[in-house]
C-alpha cells in the first residue's frame, strides 16, 4: 500500500486560514504524505470525514500539564477537544531540575500557586529525577499527544539556593550555576526559559514565589542563556501593572536572549473604560519592545470562562486582595476566628476599599459594585446551600448587610468552603467582535487557557470548541477557517514548533475531525478521578469526533484509544528559533 491510511470525503480547513475545500489526506509513517483526490485503495485503512471539518490538531501554548502527564498521558480534558500539541514548563513553576530537598518545597508551591490538588501532586508523581533528561525520560514513550517543556526560573533558584530563594539576591557564584543548570536543560532538550515576578503568585506559605526576588539583571542573564541554542523560547508572567520596569524588564529580556519574549495573558472578560485603559498599557510594552530592538507578544484568553473560587485556597482571587496576605497564612481554623473578630473583618474590608478606589477590578466586585457580581456557587451545608445562585449583593440587601460581611458570614458558617463564582458576561456579539480585532494584532497571540492548573478554578481549558461554537456558528463574526487558523498555526509559529499546526504534505499527521454545526463544549462539571480521588473540572466535548496524534487515532467520538504516539517535543528538533525580526 502507498499509504498507512487515507481521511476521505472530508472539507479540508488547513490552518493557514485559507477557504476551505474538499479534499483527501494520505498519512505515511506519521506525517501527511499527500492531499487531493485519493483512491481508497491506495491505504491499509481509510477513515470516512464524509459531512466533517478536518482540520490540524489544536496547539495550546500555555499549559501546567508538567505533573498530570505522569498519570494522565492524554492531557484530558485538552485532548478531548480536539488538542494535540500543549507547552508547559511556564511561569517559572517547573518539577525539574531537583536537587536535595527541591521538591519539598516546589510540589507544595506548585500546589498552591497553580491549583493542583497536593494529594494528587503526591500520589500520582514519582519525583525521582534530577535533571531534566531524567524527568523527560520519566514520561517520553508513553504520551497521547505532544508534549514540550520550558525549564523554570523559581526552580532553578530553589535547587541552587535553597531557602535563600526567598528573599535573598543571587551571588553571582549562584548565578552561574542557574545559568549552568538552564544550559545542561537546554541541551537535554528543554524549549526554553519561563518565569514571573507577578504579585499574583504567592507560594503556600502565603510568600512571594522565588523568582519574585531576583533583581532585573538575574531575569535578563538567565533568558540571556537561550541565545545561542536553537529553538528556544523565554516566556515571563508579568503580572497586571504593567508599569515601566515591566517593559523594560521584558524589553532587555527579549534583546538579550535575540528571542520573541510572550507572556500570560490579556483577558478580555468585560471590555469595558477601564479595560481599554488597561490594553492600552498591556499592547504597549510591545511596542516599547519594538522601539529598543525586541519582540514581546501577549497571550490572549479569547473566552470569558468562569472561575471557581474559596476561601480555603484562595484562587489567586481572594488571597491576591493586598492587605489580605496575612489571613492566608493563618489556619483555616484561624482564619474562621478571625471572621469572627468585628476588628479583622474592619481591616479587611478596609483593603477592599483600598484596593478598589485603586482600580482593582476584584474588590469592586467584591463590594456589590462592579459590573460582575459574586455568586453563591455552591455552599457547603445546608443552610448555605439554599443561597446557591444567589449574589452577595442580593442576599446581603435582603439581610441589610453588606456583600463584604455576607462573605465573612459565609466563611464562618461553612468554614470557608463556600465555593463562589461570577455573573457570566461577554458572551454577547459586540463583545467578540472586539475580541477578534486582538486576535488580528499582532502584538497578541490567541492562548493562555492554563489547562492542567487551576483545575479547581477555572474553566477555560475548552475554549477550541467554544470559540467554533459560539462566535463562528451562532454569532457568525468569525469565519471557521480564520478560527482554526487562530487554534493551530498561529500558536504553533509563536513557539516556533516544526511541521505542526497545518496540513500539508511532509507536516505530522495531527488531525482534528469535527462536525461544524454541532462542536461544542458540554456543561462543566467536577470529576474526583485525579489521583488519591482529588478533585477537577471537567467537560466533554460535543462534535469532536476523532483525534488523531502522528496519523493514529487517540480519541474516537470522544474516548480514548488506548494508542499513545505522542512525541515529546525536543528543543531544535522539534522546534525553530522565533527571534526579535
Amino acid at each position: 500500500m502507498a499509504y498507512d491510511r487515507i481521511i476521505r470525503n472530508g472539507t479540508l480547513v488547513d490552518g493557514t486560514g485559507a477557504d476551505r475545500r474538499i479534499a483527501d489526506v494520505a498519512i505515511k509513517d506519521g506525517r501527511i504524505a499527500a492531499i487531493g483526490a485519493l483512491s481508497p485503495s491506495d491505504a491499509a485503512e481509510v477513515i470516512d470525514a464524509d459531512g466533517l471539518i478536518v482540520a490540524p490538531g489544536f496547539v495550546d501554548c500555555h499549559t501546567h500539564y508538567d505533573a498530570q502527564l505522569f498519570w494522565d498521558p492524554l492531557a484530558s480534558p485538552s485532548s478531548n477537544h480536539g488538542v494535540t500539541t500543549v507547552i508547559g514548563g511556564l511561569c517559572g513553576f517547573t518539577l525539574q531540575p531537583l536537587g536535595p530537598g527541591a521538591a519539598d518545597y516546589l510540589v507544595p508551591m506548585l500546589s498552591k500557586v497553580e491549583d493542583i490538588p497536593i494529594a494528587a501532586l503526591e500520589a500520582g508523581v514519582p519525583l525521582n529525577w534530577k535533571s531534566f533528561a531524567d524527568f523527560r525520560a520519566g514520561i517520553e514513550g508513553r504520551l497521547g499527544i505532544n508534549v514540550g517543556f520550558g525549564t523554570g526560573h523559581s526552580a532553578l533558584r530553589r535547587v541552587v539556593m535553597g531557602e535563600r530563594a526567598k528573599g535573598g539576591h543571587a551571588t553571582r557564584e549562584e548565578l552561574e550555576q542557574m545559568k549552568a543548570l538552564l544550559r545542561a536543560a537546554l541541551t537535554e532538550g528543554a524549549l526554553g526559559f519561563s518565569t514571573s515576578n507577578s504579585a499574583t503568585h504567592n507560594d503556600h506559605l502565603g510568600e512571594p514565589v522565588p523568582s519574585r526576588f531576583a533583581d532585573h539583571d538575574e531575569f535578563v542573564a538567565l533568558a540571556e542563556v537561550c541565545r545561542p541554542f536553537e529553538g528556544t523560547m523565554v516566556e515571563i508572567q508579568p503580572g497586571l501593572d504593567f508599569d515601566e520596569e515591566t517593559a523594560r524588564l521584558m524589553s532587555d529580556m527579549s534583546v538579550a536572549s535575540q528571542r520573541t519574549v510572550n507572556w500570560n495573558a490579556l483577558f478580555t472578560i468585560s471590555m469595558n473604560a477601564d479595560f481599554e485603559r488597561l490594553l492600552e498599557r498591556q499592547l504597549g510594552m510591545s511596542d516599547y519592545a519594538r522601539e529598543r530592538g525586541g519582540r514581546v507578544i501577549g497571550l490572549t484568553v479569547p473566552i470569558p470562562g468562569q472561575a471557581h473560587v474559596d476561601m480555603i485556597r484562595g484562587c489567586g482571587a481572594f488571597d491576591t486582595i493586598p492587605g489580605w496576605e496575612p489571613f492566608f497564612q493563618l489556619s483555616v481554623a484561624d482564619r474562621v476566628a478571625a471572621l469572627k473578630d468585628p476588628a479583622c473583618r474592619a481591616r479587611m474590608k478596609a483593603d477592599v476599599a483600598a484596593a478598589a478606589a485603586q482600580g482593582v477590578r476584584f474588590p469592586t466586585t467584591l463590594e456589590g459594585t462592579g459590573q460582575r457580581q459574586v455568586l453563591v456557587e455552591s455552599g457547603a451545608t445546608p443552610e448555605t446551600r439554599r443561597l446557591n445562585g444567589r449574589s452577595l449583593k442580593e442576599i446581603g440587601q435582603e439581610t441589610g448587610r453588606g456583600p463584604l460581611d455576607v462573605l465573612f458570614d459565609l466563611g464562618v458558617t461553612d468554614e470557608l468552603r463556600t465555593l463562589f463564582t461570577f455573573t457570566p458576561v461577554g458572551e454577547d456579539e459586540e463583545t467578540y467582535r472586539k475580541r477578534l480585532a486582538l486576535w488580528r494584532d499582532e502584538r497578541l497571540c490567541v492562548g493562555g487557557s492554563d489547562a492542567g492548573a487551576h483545575v479547581e478554578t477555572i474553566d477555560t481549558f475548552n475554549y477550541f470548541t467554544r470559540l467554533l461554537a459560539r462566535p463562528v456558528r451562532e454569532l457568525g463574526v468569525l469565519s471557521l477557517e480564520e478560527c482554526v487558523h487562530y487554534l493551530t498555526e498561529a500558536p504553533a509559529k509563536l513557539m516556533g514548533i516544526k511541521d505542526r499546526g497545518v496540513l500539508k504534505p511532509g507536516a505530522w499527521a495531527d488531525v482534528c475531525l469535527f462536525d461544524a454545526a454541532t462542536v461544542d463544549s458540554r456543561p462543566v462539571e467536577t470529576r474526583h478521578d485525579f489521583p488519591g480521588g482529588a478533585p477537577r473540572l471537567f467537560a466533554e466535548a460535543v462534535g469532536i469526533e476523532k483525534v488523531i496524534v502522528g496519523g493514529v487515532t487517540v480519541m474516537d467520538a470522544g474516548r480514548p484509544t488506548g494508542a499513545l504516539p505522542g512525541q515529546f517535543l525536543e528543543r531544535g528538533r522539534d522546534t525553530v528559533t522565533v527571534g526579535v525580526a
